[in-house]
């Protein structure tokens, strides 16, 4: 998909068009984080900080429970 930045008063806009905000259940009310790897943008939901702290919980004790045997695998 190939987008145009529009004019919007003295900055520019980017158009993001309904079935990508649908696909990724983003809205005008949803922050957005915007980085770059210096070639090229990269926007993305800014996500609730206690479902990544549940998250990251689920990650660990994954990683307590199968570590061993994944690296066993991986080797």
């Amino acid at each position: 998909m190939v987008k145009r930045l529009t004019k919007h008063g003295n900055s520019l806009a980017l158009v993001i068009d309904r079935g990508v905000l649908d696909l990724l259940e983003i809205d005008a009310d949803t922050p957005l984080s915007m980085t770059t790897d210096g070639k090229c943008l990269i926007v993305t939901p800014v996500r609730d900080p206690e479902r990544q702290k549940q998250f990251r919980a689920a990650l660990e004790e994954g990683h307590r429970k199968y570590g061993k045997m994944l690296k066993r695998l991986a080797d």
